[in-house]
């Protein structure tokens, strides 16, 4: 184990702020510093939290007080990224969750840490035309800390999972050495995809796929093994508009997104009417059951020989069915989108995403699926979170 060491030969002191369930908690101590506060808004996180670290944790970052704080050395948390994500309605500065970064301010500048390590979604960096991340950059200037980020995900480190993240690291100016952080970890092409599975064998009977999503899923197979091979069939085909009609004044007033792939769909329409139109006549139950089952994002290219859906990762989502090649899997999200392994027809497990995230085995999770998963999805990743902090702490001589 490495030890950390402040300048006095005590252990580094650090707050975890919009801590989850722990994350940077697992980085640090495992530096041996000491965790002196932690604070989450969900109860759920925070029974986690204790379960596994011993720790009460507060419930609202708005009301701690930094006059009465302890003191502390290292400021870390993954604020809230719905007001920036793609996933969210990015109102940014009209979402009081978007705020929140003003909190994190708000302690920074009365306890004034060494070092500040923040992580958020990569589309902070674009979002309002760069206002956000320009506004973040300026307040952390402000406040007396020389900022450097790294856009990191763990599949570029070897674990299957695609997960673009911002990572922030934010040094004190009065301690700065004037060079810029550089990461320890290299990357690397080396995925073991196997290490990360449970064993079929394992598996509980519910992380199965069944019911009506199978029946939709199965519907789709049928009609990809129709494709010609080298078939394109991107980009999103939204088969219940292949019977829709518009006169020319309706076309007009749809999003421009509707039409564009209206338009782009028709033409792979036509190429295999008769086989849409009696694929859709059987399957037409389930394929208007959800307005989701009729759509479906293609996003694995052309048909292959042999090609079927089932060769991929699935998701269920908002937009539609999306289908990912399955190299590694896709984003873990706190919303409703687990990812389904195609090859053996079920959902991914708890232990697996936990996997992904790079927590222990014994890491203590609750009994409840739903509120494992929307952890996982909101955490960091914790190799990842350990090569920043781990190479910022020895280059300034504190391991």
């Amino acid at each position: 184990m490495f030890i950390c060491m402040s300048l006095k030969m005590d252990s580094l002191k650090y707050i975890d702020l919009f801590c989850g369930i722990g994350g940077f908690h697992q980085v640090l101590k495992s530096l041996g510093c000491k965790c002196v506060l932690a604070c989450d808004i969900d109860k759920y996180c925070r029974q986690v939290y204790k379960m596994n670290y011993g720790m009460e944790l507060e419930p609202d970052v708005k009301k701690l007080n930094p006059d009465t704080m302890p003191d502390f050395d290292i400021l870390c948390g993954g604020f809230p990224c719905q007001a920036f994500s793609n996933a969210g309605k990015k109102k940014t500065f009209e979402d009081n969750r978007g705020l929140l970064f003003d909190e994190i301010i708000r302690i920074v500048k009365v306890k004034k840490p060494r070092f500040i390590f923040l992580e958020n979604v990569k589309h902070i960096l674009k979002v309002d035309n760069g206002k956000v991340i320009n506004y973040i950059l300026d307040k952390l200037d402000k406040t007396g800390y020389n900022v450097q980020y790294f856009k990191m995900s763990p599949h570029e480190y070897g674990i299957p999972q695609q997960r673009e993240r911002i990572y922030f690291v934010c040094i004190r100016k009065d301690i700065y050495s004037g060079d810029k952080v550089m990461l320890k970890y290299k990357k690397t092409d080396k995925i073991y995809f196997n290490n990360y599975l449970d064993k079929i064998e394992d598996i509980p009977d519910k992380y199965l796929v069944k019911g009506d999503v199978l029946k939709c899923l199965e519907a789709w197979d049928e009609m990809i093994k129709i494709f010609d091979v080298g078939e394109k069939i991107s980009p999103t085909i939204m088969v219940d508009e292949f019977y829709n009609t518009y006169t020319e004044e309706e076309f007009s007033t749809l999003a421009k997104w509707r039409q564009d792939y209206i338009t782009k769909n028709r033409p792979l329409y036509e190429k295999y009417k008769d086989k849409w139109d009696a694929w859709y006549q059987k399957h037409k139950e389930i394929l208007t059951k959800r307005k989701i089952y009729a759509k479906l994002e293609w996003q694995v290219g052309i048909i292959k020989e042999n090609d079927s859906i089932f060769n991929y990762f699935i998701q269920m989502r908002q937009s539609g069915i999306r289908v990912k090649r399955a190299k590694y899997f896709p984003t873990l999200v706190a919303i409703s989108q687990i990812p389904i392994y195609g090859k053996e027809r079920r959902y991914l497990t708890p232990k697996e995403g936990l996997r992904l995230q790079s927590f222990p085995s014994n890491f203590k999770i609750l009994d409840d699926d739903k509120h494992i998963y929307k952890q996982l999805g909101n955490s960091v990743n914790i190799e990842n979170v350990k090569n920043v902090i781990e190479s910022t702490l020895e280059q300034y001589n504190f391991i």
